[in-house]
């Protein structure tokens, strides 16, 4: 919460704790730490930064530095700044969980003369167990055992006294067992880097070792999740463990033959295909690199140009402020990547103008969320899921943002557009007796801000890896700090842009271990297939049917999980299903990863939509409806992304010059059908018309674009021949 603090500055106290308890919510609060802790910390911070700047801009790094040294220090930073929780319960659980990695140890290196042995004698009792029975196991293996289950109660009980102790000696301070459970997981994740060449060569025939170390390392992995997402990301991941371990005892539909512990541990720890699989990879490579670019942006002073230029252009305008907040929005969006930190950031100064302006609260709150998550789409950054997309499709980064920019300009202007209609239907108008300065006199005092977004699109454009434009992108951002005194970088606040970067990675950095078991539970057991046999055969052959089911799936999803994860999770499962009914892949990839945004603004969850409530003073439900309704454009372009394959320039100039051509058209009576308003509220026969003429605009064809122009101007017409105020027509219920 601290980074956003700034921002808030214009809000009242109340508004300021509502949001802070909303944000805590969705990432679980940081402790405040006391100096020795908090200088660790920042050495943590600084390592991460500058081992990653260094493999970017210098020299790449090994594989197994390069995913390990982020697992690594992302992992022992959570258990550093992150609490177990504030029950007690959770707080207890702490202690026990340390307690059994103790007793691993204690196990493995003093009741037996080494971990092989302990593990050995683990393994006989399991299959004691399965082919003798409980009674048998009992009186043959597991007295050999009761040490390991008799040392865990006493090493929690010990660790517990601990906790309470520095609770009251060292209240700023991480628990014993915070620090145990680091040093658990650092040492799980050396043991990986230093064993990579070797375990590549005994994949498949782990060693006892390897095992243990797996099966600590998933163990600790979750708990880092649950710290920091909380439980029901983790419950997810603990699901597919159970799906993994119980697939012969499933359902037909998803049966399996199933997979021993060790056999899933091993994979899902000591591979590629687990934690340190495709979400690690994507993160240490690209995210990680976009992040710390955008608390250097944010560090120079460019916030406040993203804000300045948009109210220049919009401000006076027909919904003045609302306008602003939609192009203060794509410019924030799309460096921060976030829809709540973008929501925070720029709705901070922009909702609360709009209220001013006339705007009803609700309304404000929604419309600030519902343009937030455009920055999602909108390169250069697109938040870690376009990064994600290109791993996944093996199509260069370079190539997704040219794709993405289109249909993002697309998904602005829908907003845009609504809120202008919406502005009209309220009689309301620009931002009146406030002093805005001129667009060129912005331009001429702040356009070198956009430097490092000129430079970090030119570099990917020409070839050059996203890390690498990253790092150049960063080090300009502190050059055009220096063209004014007062945003000039010196050593603080490069200081400061460092630690805020790498606590910015640590939420997505959490779902690291968590992802990793999903996916690769997914992967094991080949419930891709299924999934996909699933979504067809509930379809019936139809596409549009299909979208719908996906659509919910990532709803439901995402009420649980964040939309990053989201998409990666439903790529795995839905796309090669929309391969079935002749999506290509990378327009099968845009569906979900635009599909998988809707949980930001759509109750029941809608963090982002609950962020603009809490600035706006609004009702969060009310207002996550509102957010719903000026983010339509979310289904819309899906349903491009699958049959107009040119909307992704996939076709002649002619055909993706037609496509774009009809797609703007529709997005504009798009606005006036969702607002129901044109020239003043529509009638229900108006209403319908509206649609048909958008739904024959959308269709790229001069036919269809002349016919839906026609509808268009007939209700124009209509309108314009009524008599009566915009206030005197009846609205439809939609």
């Amino acid at each position: 919460m601290s980074n956003v603090d700034q921002s808030l500055d214009g809000l009242s106290q109340k508004e300021k704790e509502k949001l802070k308890e909303l944000m805590e919510k969705d990432a679980k609060s940081e402790r405040h730490l006391n100096r020795p802790w908090t200088l660790l910390v920042a050495l943590l911070s600084a390592a991460m930064v500058l081992v990653y700047f260094y493999g970017a801009g210098v020299a790449p790094l090994s594989i197994q530095y390069h995913l390990g040294v982020y697992v690594l220090i992302t992992f022992v930073l959570v258990f550093l700044l992150y609490p177990a929780g504030q029950s007690q319960a959770a707080r207890i659980g702490a202690a026990v969980l340390a307690g059994v990695v103790g007793s691993v140890l204690v196990s493995s290196f003093v009741v037996y003369d080494s971990p092989t042995a302990f593990y050995q004698q683990v393994q006989m009792f399991k299959e004691t167990l399965e082919f003798d029975g409980w009674a048998v196991a009992w009186e043959q293996d597991l007295d050999r055992l009761h040490y390991f289950v008799l040392a865990i109660f006493p090493l929690a009980a010990v660790v517990r006294f601990l906790d309470l102790w520095m609770e009251k000696n060292a209240p700023n301070s991480p628990s014993a067992s915070d620090l145990f459970l680091a040093l658990a997981i650092g040492a799980a994740v050396v043991y990986w880097i230093h064993q990579f060449e070797q375990l590549n060569y005994r994949a498949g025939a782990e060693n006892e070792l390897d095992m243990l170390i797996s099966l600590v390392g998933i163990l600790l992995s979750l708990e880092v999740c649950r710290r920091v997402l909380g439980w029901s990301i983790t419950l997810i991941g603990l699901g597919m463990l159970a799906f993994g371990l119980f697939g012969p005892y499933l359902p037909e539909l998803f049966a399996h033959r199933g997979f021993s512990l060790d056999r899933l541990a091993t994979s899902l720890f000591l591979t590629t295909n687990g934690l340190f699989g495709v979400m690690a990879s994507v993160l240490a490579t690209y995210v990680i690199l976009f992040i710390f670019f955008g608390a250097f942006l944010q560090k120079s002073g460019a916030g406040q140009f993203f804000i300045d230029l948009p109210l220049a252009l919009a401000g006076r305008s027909t919904g003045g402020p609302a306008k602003v907040a939609v192009l203060s929005s794509a410019l924030f969006g799309s460096v921060s990547g976030s829809a709540i930190a973008n929501t925070v950031s720029s709705g901070a100064f922009t909702i609360p103008m709009m209220k001013r302006a006339g705007f009803k609260p609700h309304v404000a709150g929604g419309i600030e969320p519902a343009a937030s998550i455009g920055g999602m789409f909108l390169p250069p950054i697109m938040g870690a899921g376009g990064f994600l997309m290109a791993e996944l499709t093996g199509t260069p980064y370079s190539t997704i943002m040219l794709l993405s920019i289109g249909p993002a300009i697309l998904y602005f202007l829908s907003i845009y557009f609504m809120v202008h209609f919406e502005a009209k239907k309220q009689g309301l108008v620009g931002i009146q007796g406030e002093e805005i300065p001129h667009w060129k006199q912005v331009l001429k005092s702040g356009w070198y801000f956009a430097l490092p977004l000129i430079i970090i699109t030119i570099l990917l454009l020409t070839g050059r890896s996203a890390g690498n434009a990253a790092f150049w992108a960063t080090l300009s951002c502190i050059a055009v700090s220096w063209v004014q005194k007062e945003t000039r970088m010196g050593p603080k606040e490069i200081w400061e842009a460092i630690l805020l970067g790498a606590r910015n990675t640590l939420v997505v950095g959490a779902t690291m271990g968590v992802i990793g078991v999903i996916v690769g539970v997914i992967s094991l057991t080949g419930m891709g297939l299924k999934f996909s046999d699933l979504i067809i055969s509930l379809a019936g052959g139809s596409l549009i049917i299909a979208l719908v089911l996906i659509a919910l799936a990532s709803l439901v999803l995402g009420m649980g999980v964040p939309v990053t994860a989201a998409y990666l999770i439903v790529a795995v499962l839905a796309v090669p299903a929309l391969g079935e009914f002749g999506v290509a892949v990378i327009a099968a990839h845009m569906i979900v990863y635009w599909l998988s945004q809707d949980s930001n603004i759509t109750p029941p969850v809608c963090v982002a939509a609950y962020a603009g409530a809490a600035i706006a003073g609004s009702d969060p439900w009310k207002t996550g409806w509102t957010a719903f309704k000026f983010a339509k454009m979310l289904y819309v372009m899906p349903m491009l992304f699958a049959f107009v394959p040119a909307i992704l320039m996939d076709g002649s100039f002619t055909e993706i010059a037609q496509a774009y051509f009809s797609a703007t058209l529709g997005t504009i009576a798009f606005g006036a059908f969702a607002m129901g308003y044109l020239r003043r509220t529509t009638t229900w026969v108006e209403w319908i018309l509206l649609g048909v003429g958008t739904f024959l605009l959308y269709w790229p064809s001069l036919y269809t674009d002349a016919a839906g122009l026609g509808i268009i101007a007939l209700v124009w017409f209509l309108q314009g021949r009524a008599s009566g105020s915009p206030q005197g027509v009846a609205q439809p219920t939609r």
